[in-house]
């Protein structure tokens, strides 16, 4: 696994479990090879390397975390990840022929997802009137005028390529390699590239990042509405939390000198 590398002690340790437990003549006479039935290792006598593969191929039983002095929840992220991918690709295959196509029901659909998240995406925040009320700029109402901005930059990224996108497939503007992207990610129901670039971490698929999306301008509403910090906040609703919790040091340090 490392290239026969022993770097440091707890490699040392490892490589010395399985030279004790394994590597000692019992082996050659059908050992329990785990803590598991079924897993004995094979009588060398009777079995050339052909035999062997054989052997290890048919005759041994499925691998399980048991096997290996693990618990069974052991395998569920490799479970889960590997169902996630078959969906993937199953998505893929299914949706990667109707992307900026235009004709029929595919055309139709994409239309139709267009109107929707246009109507879905909430409305920019006006930047010249939240910094005109904002006389004073202490911590909190900094964090609030910042979270506004990149919000800004996002809703704005939205409503512009989901326009160009729709301009394109009506044929007054040509098609971009952008548009293909949006169009190809909007039928597989994924968060576009160029939307990603501007947006917030999420492993959401499209339609619950919208209404995630949703919930954080909500959010981002109430707090600008009169520059009242929430008296509970959504923290990993900002883009940057760690902004809000350096406010709340320096706060705290000016309040206690």
């Amino acid at each position: 696994m490392y290239g026969g590398h022993i770097t440091d002690d707890w490699d040392r340790r490892t490589n010395r479990t399985y030279l004790l437990k394994l590597i000692k003549p019992e082996i050659l006479q059908q050992m329990q090879l785990t803590m598991t039935a079924g897993f004995k290792s094979p009588i060398p006598e009777k079995f050339d390397r052909d035999r062997y593969a054989e052997y290890i191929e048919k005759s041994l039983p499925p691998e399980i975390p048991q096997m290996f002095g693990l618990h069974p929840n052991a395998e569920i992220g490799y479970l889960t990840n590997q169902a996630n991918s078959l969906f993937a690709y199953i998505q893929t295959i299914q949706g990667g022929s109707a992307t900026t196509g235009g004709d029929g029901d595919s055309g139709n659909e994409l239309f139709d997802k267009i109107n929707k998240f246009q109507e879905m995406c909430p409305a920019q925040f006006i930047m010249l009137d939240l910094f005109a009320r904002a006389t004073e700029r202490p911590p909190f109402i900094v964090v609030c005028l910042q979270e506004c901005e990149r919000m800004n930059r996002l809703l704005k990224t939205i409503k512009t390529s989901l326009s160009e996108l729709e301009a394109g497939l009506k044929g007054t503007l040509n098609i971009t390699e952008a548009m293909e992207k949006l169009a190809y990610a909007l039928n597989l129901n994924l968060i576009p590239p160029t939307w990603q670039a501007v947006a917030y971490l999420s492993k959401k698929n499209l339609l619950n990042w919208l209404d995630d999306l949703i919930l954080r301008c909500t959010q981002l509403e109430r707090w600008s509405d009169e520059f009242i910090t929430p008296i509970v906040l959504w923290l990993s609703g900002l883009f940057n939390p760690m902004s809000f919790l350096t406010a709340i040091m320096q706060i705290t340090a000016r309040a206690t000198n």
